[in-house]
């Protein structure tokens, strides 16, 4: 996930979520919150987009677009709260 190349905290947020849903699945939510093609490669338009914006909103935006992927999954009334 490039993690080595991301602002503190994002890196954090993508590598966290890419452990946790695969790298393909965090760098798509990494790219939808930076509004780039979600393609689930992370190539240097996506690096561009997340540099040029607060990482605390891309932060946000990655977070907030895991969350709702776990709020459908079929599981989360047995495991949403933890």
């Amino acid at each position: 996930v490039r993690g080595d190349e991301l602002p503190s905290g994002v890196d954090y947020a993508v590598f966290d979520a890419g452990v946790n849903s695969g790298p393909s699945q965090a760098i798509k939510w990494l790219q939808r919150a930076v509004d780039v093609p979600a393609d689930g490669s992370f190539g240097d338009r996506t690096l561009e987009a997340v540099l040029e914006r607060d990482p605390a909103m891309v932060i946000a935006g990655v977070c907030d677009r895991r969350l709702a992927f776990c709020k459908a999954l079929s599981t989360w009334d047995a495991f949403g709260a933890g």
